[in-house]
């Protein structure tokens, strides 16, 4: 059974989308932690990140790096956290968080946003980058 994010690649489910190649894609998290909060996935479904062939993590790595830079000129924070969790859903995805303080890394702190605020905030983080 296809995972959430692979239907979001597919098109069966609609997403704010940042930035995207033939490899990759990213999109706001629709429950963030932090205005900005950026899921960067690879387009090929594979549950666990060290499961990544050494090419493909490593060119994740630098397609989130790239994002992050955008993010960063965008959202405005004392930096980017990273975090790479992935047991709410079985595909590899990388989180960029806006960060202020600890707390934004906390996965129970939430923010919210209306659809346009999303829309208006993935559109800038596209023109950054």
């Amino acid at each position: 059974m296809a995972s959430v994010f692979t239907k979001i690649i597919n098109g069966e489910i609609p997403c704010y989308k940042v930035a995207e190649d033939e490899n990759y894609l990213a999109f706001l998290d629709v429950n963030p932690n932090a205005k900005g909060h950026t899921l960067c996935i690879p387009k090929e479904e594979i549950n666990k990140i060290f499961d990544m062939e050494e090419e493909d993590y490593l060119g994740l790595m630098k397609f989130s790096r790239k994002v992050a830079k955008a993010l960063e000129k965008t959202v405005e924070c004392k930096r980017i956290g990273v975090a790479v969790v992935g047991l709410e859903v079985p595909h590899t995805h990388v989180h960029l968080i806006p960060l202020q303080d600890m707390d934004d890394m906390r996965f129970q702190r939430k923010t919210s946003l209306t659809k346009e605020e999303f829309e208006a905030l993935a559109q800038a983080i596209q023109n950054n980058l």
